[in-house]
């Protein structure tokens, strides 16, 4: 069975029949949801006046509520993304005064008694809705008033030739609350209070791409997650309230997730699947260009990074080394064996990703039999979409990977044309998709009802591909798209073709922090922008590197190379360590020698972090936390934090303040109450709740450890296929402190079955001692390398 469909079938019930409804405030449905084959009951499904409101539990702390004027899609399963089956364990259904409440350890949900209404009044009769009225009130354990759904709205419209609803809900909020999370956008602000957030993937945003994951997270401790794929507007905290509005559905359904951050990170795993552990060469250094024309050019960078000692775990073949779009071949002019290609680089250690796009051409030996087979997007009248009407984009028809045997055929095509080269895994470009589906219908139905799961079923497809076919080999995808539960396809998301601006650098920190707090920790992007160089400068201060020895790469733009430098150090604290971009070199040495040493010395301190980098991907696994973290989750009583998004910690240990603005060489920090702080470079130690000016030189990135931490890290390696012994384990005192040391093989699915080893390390703050539980071996280095900072 597909599963991600669980046994899909579209709605048999209909539209809501022939009633005007109107505005009762709020937003979402989804008539063609897909729904699970062995779906459990609601807990219940009570009546309020011919509105039905469906009550499901998950967890103590997970509820959802589904609203319809049709009894069986109130009662219907979650739509696409969700894998969890409902579980009534410690929860009670009682009712009072008309009142229907669900009570459990951890939340109490009324769903509000609505006494039959009396005759309308003359103002009723112009303005007052038919649909019948749904409040619906979330409390605390405690009876404390958490969020509150007031209404919620069906207003009939035309959708590519669909008669459906503009579906939404309306939610409480309150003057000191604030918003993080609804995936991608890139204005630049953390908090999204006050804001409207077009919920759609739109490669063309103007100021970046943005990524639909509707799940919005409060400061009050509480995650909403939106069960609707079509175009979403929501307006968190506008005019008193948070409205949702969704363009295609016929239900209202959402979940609510309550606690800490953590504890809703865990909920939204437990929803929608676990985030796996990439192969450990993701966390390493992966040299990208757009693009390496030949298997030359491929092995002489790989060699080039050798032969100067410059760790390096992954080399990537972007874009047209085929022959032709669609045709899912290697152009043997220009890699002529590249089955010898990647066997030259595994046996350096180093490992390949090759792009894999999803369009296919007219002439291509592909189009004719995916068309006839239907797999590929089409029109109302059942002809291919090829290309875009815009953006000069004209070529290829785009596979429709809703289909689960079109997906099927697309892993079949990688694995016997591409993987069967020696490729270890597979960029997954246009995963938007970049073909915009609006106006047009995939296998499932209308690409607006179904606007934004393109990326989660494409990723899918080769997800199960990988992991059937090669059992052995972790799997590993790079997407630059996502949707609810993509993050259990093993992707790697990034921020897409990005400008080579200081501008769009700065608007990258805060972007990141709302995108994994969307519950997907592994994000980045271009280090250094993927759009062309610009030839001329934008530098108002001198550059503080010289760029007169990088000119053949720079052009006369004076201050890119301080721009690299600069990005590069904050791209060392981010999950994915990528360089790309579309200059004639991309490698470390290729901006001069000034930017060369400064790169150096951050490319060596990734690999010396591996030991705790690893050790926060495995813990990702077990629990859906992010550790790349903006500072609010971790300091959720500091209100000097909550829209404080160019600065964010990365993982327990690390508070990272990068420079985002040319020629500067100060800036000012804001340490977080409730904690002491050590500047890494100097051990100088300072008390949170202050702000400090912090000088940082151009290979300077502002950098403090927590009081309380532990950091191990590795000897020098030149990439991760190499044993890396712990060489230190530096303790910042202050507080009592724990970390889970962890490692495996970093390749195969062992760790899944619990092969690995794990030393949990506690510093005992009044003792001034470190004790180390579990793997003797690795207990045994771990305390040999003990360092404390004084």
């Amino acid at each position: 069975m597909d599963r991600l469909n669980k046994g899909a079938r579209r709605w048999s019930a209909g539209l809501v029949s022939g009633l005007a409804l109107t505005l009762a405030i709020g937003v979402v449905g989804n008539l063609a949801a897909p729904v699970a084959a062995a779906h459990a009951a609601p807990m219940a499904v009570v009546d309020r006046n011919g509105s039905y409101v469906s009550v499901e539990t998950y967890a103590p702390n997970i509820v959802r509520v589904t609203i319809s004027q049709d009894k069986d899609l109130a009662a219907a399963a979650p739509g696409y993304g969700f894998l969890a089956d409902s579980d009534v364990k410690g929860w009670r259904h009682d009712q009072k005064a008309g009142a229907d409440l669900f009570t459990s350890g951890a939340l109490s949900l009324e769903v509000v008694a609505q006494p039959w209404p009396g005759a309308p009044s003359q103002m009723d009769r112009y303005f007052a809705p038919s649909l019948p009225p749904v409040s619906v009130k979330i409390r605390k354990a405690d009876g404390s008033d958490l969020v509150a759904m007031n209404g919620w709205e069906m207003s009939p419209h035309v959708v590519n030739g669909e008669r459906t609803y503009q579906a939404g809900a309306s939610f409480s909020t309150s003057a000191d609350e604030h918003f993080y999370g609804l995936g991608q956008n890139q204005e630049g602000i953390l908090d999204l209070r006050g804001r409207k957030i077009d919920c759609k993937h739109d490669y063309d945003a103007p100021h970046g791409e943005t990524v639909c994951v509707p799940f919005l997270v409060s400061s009050k401790g509480y995650g909403i997650l939106w069960d609707n794929p079509s175009e979403t507007k929501v307006y968190p905290a506008v005019n008193g309230r948070t409205l949702w509005q969704s363009k295609v559905g016929e239900r209202v359904s959402f979940f609510v997730i309550t606690g800490s951050y953590d504890e809703i990170y865990a909920g939204y795993r437990q929803l929608t699947g676990v985030t796996p552990l990439p192969p450990k060469a993701a966390f390493g250094y992966i040299q990208s260009k757009a693009r390496y024309e030949t298997q030359a050019q491929i092995l002489n960078v790989a060699k080039g990074y050798r032969d100067r000692g410059y760790p390096l775990d992954v080399m990537v073949l972007d874009w047209f080394y085929w022959t032709r779009m669609g045709q899912m071949d290697i152009d043997p002019a220009a890699f002529p064996d590249p089955a010898a290609m990647n066997k030259e680089l595994h046996d350096n250690g180093v490992h390949s990703i090759i792009s894999v796009w999803p369009r296919f051409e007219k002439e291509g030996r592909y189009f004719n039999y995916l068309a006839d087979k239907g797999w590929l997007l089409k029109d109302k009248d059942g002809k291919v979409v090829d290309g875009l009407p815009f953006r000069s984009d004209r070529t290829g028809g785009l596979i429709d990977s809703t289909n689960p045997q079109a997906r099927e055929w697309f892993w079949g095509k990688i694995r016997d044309n591409i993987a069967s080269k020696g490729f270890d895994w597979f960029w997954l470009d246009e995963t938007e998709p970049d073909l915009v589906p609006e106006g047009y219908f995939w296998s499932i139905g209308s690409g607006d009802r179904y606007r934004n799961v393109f990326p989660l079923v494409h990723t899918q497809g080769v997800a199960e591909g990988s992991r059937r076919d090669r059992p052995d080999k972790r799997n590993l995808i790079l997407a630059r798209a996502a949707y609810i539960g993509a993050q259990r396809n093993g992707a790697l998301f990034w921020s897409s073709d990005i400008q080579p601006t200081w501008e769009a650098l700065k608007r990258q920190v805060p972007t990141g922090l709302n995108f994994t707090a969307s519950g997907f920790a592994y994000w980045g992007n271009d280090i250094g922008g993927w759009q062309w160089l610009p030839q001329t400068t934008t530098a108002t201060k001198p550059p503080l590197l010289d760029p007169s020895d990088a000119r053949a790469v720079v052009g006369q733009n004076n201050d890119y190379p301080e721009l690299f430098a600069r990005w590069f150090q904050y791209g060392t604290f981010t999950p994915t360590l990528r360089v790309h971009g579309m200059r004639k070199d991309t490698e470390v040495w290729s901006f001069g020698k000034g930017a060369e040493a400064v790169v150096a010395k951050y490319l060596k301190l990734r690999y010396a972090l591996m030991p705790y980098l690893y050790s926060m991907g495995h813990t990702t696994y077990e629990t859906g936390a992010p550790f790349m973290r903006g500072l609010f989750m971790d300091f959720p009583n500091d209100p000097k934090v909550v829209n404080l998004g160019d600065q964010y910690m990365f993982g327990p240990a690390f508070l990272v303040a990068p420079i985002t603005d040319q020629g500067v060489e100060d800036r000012d920090v804001y340490l977080p109450a409730g904690a002491d702080w050590y500047d890494y470079w100097t051990g100088k130690k300072f008390t949170g709740g202050q702000t400090i000016s912090v000088h940082a030189p151009i290979d300077t990135i502002p950098l403090f450890v927590r009081a309380g931490s532990i950091i191990p890290m590795g000897a020098p390696i030149q990439n991760t296929s190499q044993p890396q012994a712990i060489n230190a384990v530096k303790v910042y005192p202050g507080r009592d402190a724990d970390f889970t040391l962890y490692d495996d093989d970093g390749v195969t699915n062992a760790y899944e079955k619990g092969v690995g080893k794990t030393v949990k390390l506690h510093w005992d703050d009044k003792a001034g001692k470190l004790t180390a539980t579990g793997d003797k071996g690795l207990s045994a280095q771990a305390l040999a390398a003990v360092q404390v900072v004084k």
